[in-house]
């Protein structure tokens, strides 16, 4: 990843705008920044949440609140907590979330 042309600054997410992303249940919520081709993400899921796709799109995924469910295409299933991130590129390994309990995540992009 080549980050350039990014002067310094800092984020309040509670200003950035809340987009709701609805799941195969559940709900998403993001508040997103672009900085050049990264985008960083503060995301809520609520309780029930069920992505509605296999993603296919690289991330680096900081659990922050509450706890993550991933499936692997291939079948491995892997639980975060606060504290825990995982790492994927693009195109690598289709994964897709769910939650129980919902969940906060840092997400970049």
């Amino acid at each position: 990843m080549q980050m350039s042309d990014i002067p310094f600054g800092t984020t309040d997410w509670s200003q950035i705008e809340r987009i709701e992303h609805k799941g195969e249940s559940g709900m998403a919520y993001w508040r997103t920044r672009q900085f050049g081709n990264i985008r960083v993400r503060m995301v809520e899921y609520t309780p029930g949440y069920l992505a509605d796709h296999w993603c296919v799109k690289g991330h680096i995924l900081l659990c922050i609140e509450g706890e993550l469910h991933t499936d692997l295409k291939d079948g491995r299933r892997f639980t975060l907590k606060p504290g825990m991130s995982y790492q994927v590129a693009d195109n690598a390994e289709p994964h897709r979330s769910y939650t129980e309990l919902g969940a906060t995540l840092f997400i970049v992009d």
